[in-house]
C-alpha cells in the first residue's frame, strides 16, 4: 500500500524533513516526491485563500518554486515541515490576491491617465492642442466623480474594448448590474461633460 504521510496522523515529519533537507541541496527526486505527498493539502490551503481552482494552481506552483529555492534555509527545529510550508503557500496565496487587486486599481488609473493626457502630437496648432486638453481634464474630471467600482467597468469596457458578457466574467459582477452601470455611468459622464462645455 502506498505510504502518504501528509494524510495519515502519526508521524510524517521525520520523512518530510528528509525530504526537504535533500530538496535543499538542490535533490529534484526529492522535490517531485515531496509535491506529490503535500501539494492535495497544500491546493486545499491555498483555495481556501484564492478561492478559484486556476489561482490555486498558480499559487501551489510558486510555492513549490519557493520551497525549491528555499529549503536549505529549512529548521526543524522552529518549524514543522507542513506548517512550514503552508505558510509559504499562504504568502503565496495573499501575493496573488494583493497582485490581482492591483492590477484592477491600476486599470481604472490607467485609463483615468490614458483621457488626462493631451493629444498634442495629433494637434494641428497650439489652439487644438488647448481644446484637446481641456476636454482631456474634463473627462478626467468627471471620471472622477463616479463610484469607484462604476469607474472600473466604464473603463475596462473602454480601454480594453472589452464586452458587457467579458466584464461580467472577469470582475464577478451579473451581467445586468454591468449593463446598468454602464449605461448609467456614461449618462452622468455625457452629464458632466455638458458643464464644461
Amino acid at each position: 500500500m502506498f505510504h502518504n504521510p501528509c494524510m495519515t496522523a502519526p508521524s510524517p515529519d521525520a520523512e518530510l524533513m528528509a525530504l526537504i533537507d535533500r530538496v535543499g541541496q538542490r535533490d529534484e527526486t526529492a522535490l517531485r516526491l515531496l509535491y506529490e505527498r503535500c501539494s492535495p493539502k497544500l491546493f486545499g490551503l491555498a483555495l481556501r485563500v484564492v478561492r478559484q481552482n486556476e489561482w490555486a494552481e498558480d499559487v501551489l506552483q510558486e510555492a513549490f518554486m519557493t520551497i525549491w529555492r528555499v529549503a536549505g534555509d529549512y529548521r526543524a527545529s522552529l518549524s514543522p515541515p507542513m506548517a512550514w510550508m503552508g505558510l509559504i503557500v499562504r504568502s503565496r496565496a495573499l501575493d496573488l490576491l494583493r497582485k490581482r487587486t492591483a492590477d484592477r486599481a491600476n486599470v481604472t488609473q490607467e485609463f483615468d491617465e490614458l483621457m488626462a493626457d493631451t493629444l498634442e502630437s495629433d494637434a494641428a496648432n497650439p489652439m487644438d492642442t488647448a481644446d484637446a486638453s481641456e476636454q482631456a481634464w474634463a473627462l478626467h474630471q468627471c471620471l472622477q466623480q463616479l463610484e469607484g467600482r462604476q469607474r472600473e467597468v466604464v473603463s475596462l469596457a473602454y480601454l480594453r474594448d472589452l464586452s458587457h458578457g467579458e466584464l461580467s466574467e472577469q470582475l464577478k459582477l451579473p451581467l445586468g448590474t454591468v449593463k446598468t452601470w454602464i449605461r448609467r455611468g456614461l449618462e452622468k459622464l455625457r452629464l458632466c461633460m455638458n458643464r464644461f462645455a
